[in-house]
Order: structure tokens, then sequence, then C-alpha cells
């Protein structure tokens, strides 16, 4: 399905204490990637709106903190059913702004509605726990809601990301102030309208617009208590050293150079499509996209198979576009440095034609290298974007050597039908989240999302079981309420 892109500007604003209120601090434009045309205007908030904004969350966190788990929860059930009524329009519109086709957009919302499914089944599998621990002392778990918490959320998943973090943080009893892209903020709209129509109270949701002095004005409100970020590493690096020089909890969520080990072995069949669907998904506008192939030994079926895959994506429907023309630029530049260095173009991407109509979009199609060498620009540097590098390697040993010597450690699949060498990647390779003979992979809830190393800043994981405890607090409660004869030092 091609994307409906919106043919008039949508006005877009702040979402404060229930209302939509025009920002005090100029405009920006939202310009599609598609065509290069404006399809939005957002208005930011000044210092002092961002101030009176996140008192008015801490206000009505109060309340909501005080209210059962399971009277949150029916917020939560009305808000899924409102997306799946809106899924087609909210996918268009972020597909539209963001820049991938409509599949991607449909898909990254579901995702989105998995974690929502899962924060509802928080009424029922977190219960605490009690225990008596000596004759009449029992002590007990109890969560808390932490109160306000904030998330700043990246332009390629506009709303993927925040679906993370939304449905948890509102089922365990915080207020929620969120920063989306300025280049990606009309999901926000829906979003939040969707929330708001669930019944979830004025003030639980903020939507506050803006690049880095919104994204400050919220780290430095005290009332804020935990951050969370998803983008490049070298933000992530200067939110988190912001928000944690404050004494603030911040997971922050960096960039990645991920890598696929394919050995001969390999089902060509499974491999061509998994790999070219890995680093071609959303342009390779992904934290998780492939970004180079360690290729061990024989693997020239399997390589013709990835080409092929990537030769048959049509622009515009199978693949969509770059956020912006500087990036496209970038990329452009990175293919012939790569050239430059020896590396063979066996696909090139800056061939493809735009989509007729579409010229003035940011356009590059899939684009493969091989015998990239380690240690350049194409093997190491996050490009973000449609560009798989091939590093040829004679053994496991060597792939395995490459791998560990990134910064980064997001992501690492191998392609194998040995179970002996999947076991060795798993076991070996840096990266947070593994995958055999996948090209994404992405957990599952209740399986937590995080990476290690220069991915990711923070302790704990941003999505799962293991991000309840950033999310809230843990309280432990001792008591006792008649004297034994029996008396003990446990009593």
């Amino acid at each position: 399905m091609s994307v409906k892109i919106p043919e008039t500007v949508i006005n877009c604003s702040n979402f404060i204490n229930g209302r939509w209120v025009k920002g005090d601090a100029g405009t920006l434009d939202v310009i599609s990637p598609y065509n290069g045309k404006k399809i939005g205007e957002v208005s930011l908030p000044s210092q002092a709106q961002i101030k009176s904004a996140i008192e008015a969350a801490d206000a009505a966190q109060r309340a909501w903190g005080a209210t059962p788990m399971k009277e949150r929860a029916q917020v939560l059930f009305n808000f899924r059913n409102i997306l799946m009524r809106e899924i087609d329009e909210i996918s268009h519109l972020k597909a539209s702004e963001s820049g991938k086709n409509f599949a991607e957009g449909r898909a990254g919302l579901m995702k989105g509605i998995e974690v929502l499914e899962y924060a509802l089944s928080l009424q029922n599998i977190d219960t605490g726990g009690k225990l008596e621990v000596s004759r009449g002392v029992n002590c007990e778990y109890r969560r808390q809601a932490l109160g306000v918490v904030a998330n700043i959320t990246p332009f390629n998943f506009p709303a993927m990301v925040p679906m993370w973090t939304i449905p948890i943080n509102i089922a365990l009893g915080n207020a929620y102030v969120w920063k989306p892209s300025e280049k990606t903020p009309l999901t926000s709209m829906k979003i939040a309208n969707a929330l708001k129509e669930a019944g979830l109270p004025d003030g639980l949701m903020t939507v506050l617009q803006g690049g880095s002095d919104t994204v400050n004005g919220i780290i430095d409100h005290p009332a804020v208590k935990a951050i969370g970020f998803v983008g490049s590493t070298k933000v992530a690096k200067i939110v988190y050293g912001r928000a944690t020089a404050l004494g603030k909890r911040a997971l922050c969520m960096g960039g990645a150079k991920n890598h696929i080990v394919l050995l001969p072995d390999a089902t060509p069949e499974m491999a061509g499509p998994g790999i070219s669907d890995s680093f071609t998904g959303c342009a390779g506008q992904r934290c998780m996209a492939a970004s180079v192939l360690l290729a061990v030994g024989d693997t020239e079926k399997s390589i013709s198979k990835i080409i092929e895959r990537a030769s048959s994506l049509k622009l515009g429907t199978d693949m969509g576009a770059l956020i912006t023309k500087a990036q496209r630029d970038f990329l452009v530049e990175s293919i012939s440095r790569a050239e430059a260095l020896g590396a063979k173009i066996i696909l090139d991407g800056r061939k493809v034609p735009a989509p007729k109509g579409m010229e003035n979009g940011n356009w590059l199609g899939p684009t493969i290298l091989d015998h990239v060498q380690p240690g350049t620009e194409a093997a190491t540097v996050e490009l973000f974007g449609p560009i798989l590098s091939i590093v040829r390697c004679k053994d496991m040993t060597e792939a395995l050597k490459i791998q560990n010597s990134s910064d980064y450690g997001n992501a690492c699949s191998v392609f194998t039908n040995s179970g002996a060498m999947a076991e060795r990647v798993i076991r070996e390779a840096k990266a947070g989240m593994i995958g055999v003979n996948v090209g994404v992979p992405v957990p599952r809830e209740p399986f937590s999302f995080g990476g290690i190393a220069a991915s990711k800043f923070g302790s704990g994981d941003i999505t799962g079981e293991h991000s309840l405890d950033f999310w809230s607090d843990i309280r432990k409660i001792t008591t006792k309420w008649e004297k034994q004869n029996d008396n003990n030092w446990m009593s």
C-alpha cells in the first residue's frame, strides 16, 4: 500500500494538562522525506511552559499513583482499542513524516501495542511478594510509582519507541512527559489524543516539542525522576551525563554497528531474505539493522540470494526514504569513500531512480559493498542507511575478533545450521541481543530490549520485565503484630 502523504499542512503543538497549547518559542517545519514538501508546522514551548507542564504532571500523578493498578489498566484497555481502530491512519501519518513505507509504519505500531498488552498483564503478574520470615514476622515487596518520568524519542520510530515506555509507565502509576523528535512530531498528536479519549486524566500525558532546549528543560526540572532516551550514542552520552549529574535515573540507548556472521552451511533461502531485509528495512534507519556481514569461507550462494532479494525492492513501496537530504548526501559520500579504500560495489543504490512524482524525496536504493576492510568507515561507523558492508573472514575466530572490536554492542546474528557454531556466537559475541538465523533479533515481550557497551548508558533495559525496576521503586515492608514467647535474633 502506498503511503498517503498529508495534502495540507498540519499544525502541531504541545499537549499540556489535557489540551493542545501553542508554544511561545517559535516554530519548525516538518518535511516529508517522500517528496521534500512541508507537511507540518510544530510550535516550540518556552522554558516557562515546560515548567508549568511538568508541574501539572506532578500534581496529576499523586492521585493516579494512588489509583489501583486494575483501574489504571482500564485506560490501557481503551487505549489499545482506539489504536487498533486508528491503526491505518496513524501508520500513514508516521510513515509520511519518517520515510517508512506503510507496512513498516504499521508493524512499528503493532510492536508498540505488544508492549501495551504486556503492560496490561502487570495487574495480574506483578503482585509483589510476601513471606513469613520468622514466627510472627512478615516481609513483603510493594511496587511504587516514581512520580514524573520523561522519554526522549528518535525520528525513525515515531510510535514504536514511545510505546515501549508509555503503557508500562501508565500502568505503574507514573505521569509521562514525552519529547518526540523535532523531525517527526505529528504522530505524537495521534497518540496523546488516543490516551485522552481512553480516559487518562489530564496531566498524566504531556507532549513537549522541540530540540535540545526542550530536552534540557525537562531533564533539569526537579520533579522529573527518570529519563529514558533512544538515539545516537553521541547524544545518549550527553543526556545520561546531564541527568545523572542531577541525581536522576537515566537509561539512554545509543547507536549500533550490528554484525551478522554468515557461515557456509547456512540455508541460502533463509539467509538471503533474512539478511537483505535486515539492512534494507526502514531504509537501514534503525539501531537493529545489519551493517556488517562477516562472511566466513565460501558463502557465495547465500550472498547471491542477498543480492537477488535487495535488487528486487522498489523504492516508495518496498523501501522508504531517508529522513533528510543531508543524510542521503552523507551516505552517497560514504559509498564513494569505501570504494576509494578498495571496497567493491556489487549493488549500487545510487543508481536506483526515485519513484515517479517523488523525485525531490531523499531516496537511496540498497547498496552492498564487498571486500570491505576491517577498521574502515564502512566497517566501523554507524552509517544509518541501506548499506551492507561485507568483510571476508577465513574462520569464525577472525569473525568474532572483528565483532568484538566494535565500540557498540547492540545486536549480532549468525546464519548457520550448526548448533555448535550458533552457540559459540551466542557465548562470545559482544552484544546485548543475539539472533540465530534471524536478521533482526528484537526480543518479544516480556523479554526486554537493550544493548551493551556504547549502545547503552545506564542499568537495566527499557522494555519488558527488566524495565519495571527502572520505572518504579520497590518498597520493603516488615511487620510484626504480636510478641512471641520464643524470641530469637530474627524476631
